[in-house]
């Protein structure tokens, strides 16, 4: 099983791909060929920074547009969004300037806006997470008050048109998205890669996820 992380010089590659390996991945490539990611039996895309800049950066690198829609649309493929790499699957990012997203779970990226003015954005790091219904990818997460914790860093989150395309969500001076799914596509706001065990076991059950 071929797992492709998606370069397109915009994300925390190696972290990614170490952590994609230490969740039991026997075949992670980190690669920017178009080929080879359509190819792939499962996709994750990273992504840091700023959303117009991963947009830029992900409609720049030849082909690789065109690869993610063959493989993660027309060939089902499981795909995992990380960070920037989920909030670009929105219609719209408000980050700086309105930017379109890939739409594969319609919403748009807005700012964070606690309701508590203690709380600094961006937001940056550990929550525990609230589940907001079941779904594969998070049934063995350690979820609730005392659960484990995830990383978060980032000052925008993807609030979905439809809200049960939120599968975790966070308490940040208010509800902010953690992890969307729908289909075979999910993304997480926060970083698997950077959230110890929590995080590898939401890898290992992306690993052995069957959409």
């Amino acid at each position: 099983m071929t797992i492709a992380i998606v370069d397109y010089g915009a994300g925390n590659l190696r972290s990614v791909e170490k952590a994609l390996i230490r969740a039991g991945g026997a075949d992670v490539i980190v690669t920017a060929d178009a080929d080879r990611i359509a190819k792939a039996d499962r996709v994750v895309l990273p992504g840091d920074g700023a959303f117009p800049d991963c947009r830029r950066a992900l409609d720049s690198a030849s082909g690789l547009g065109e690869a993610l829609n063959e493989a993660v649309l027309d060939r089902g493929r499981p795909f995992l969004g990380i960070c920037i790499g989920m909030q670009l699957l929105a219609t719209t990012g408000e980050e700086h300037e309105p930017t379109a997203g890939l739409n594969w779970i319609p919403g748009r990226v807005l700012r964070i806006e606690p309701g508590d003015a203690r709380l600094k954005v961006p937001h940056m790091g550990w929550n525990t997470l609230i589940r907001r219904r079941a779904h594969p990818l998070t049934d063995d997460l350690p979820v609730g008050p005392d659960g484990l914790h995830a990383y978060f860093l980032h000052a925008f989150h993807l609030k979905p048109d439809d809200a049960g395309d939120v599968a975790l969500s966070a308490d940040y001076g208010g509800d902010v998205t953690a992890l969307v799914a729908r289909g075979n596509v999910a993304g997480a706001q926060f970083h698997p890669e950077k959230s110890q065990t929590l995080g590898l076991s939401l890898l290992a059950s992306f690993l052995r996820w069957r959409p």
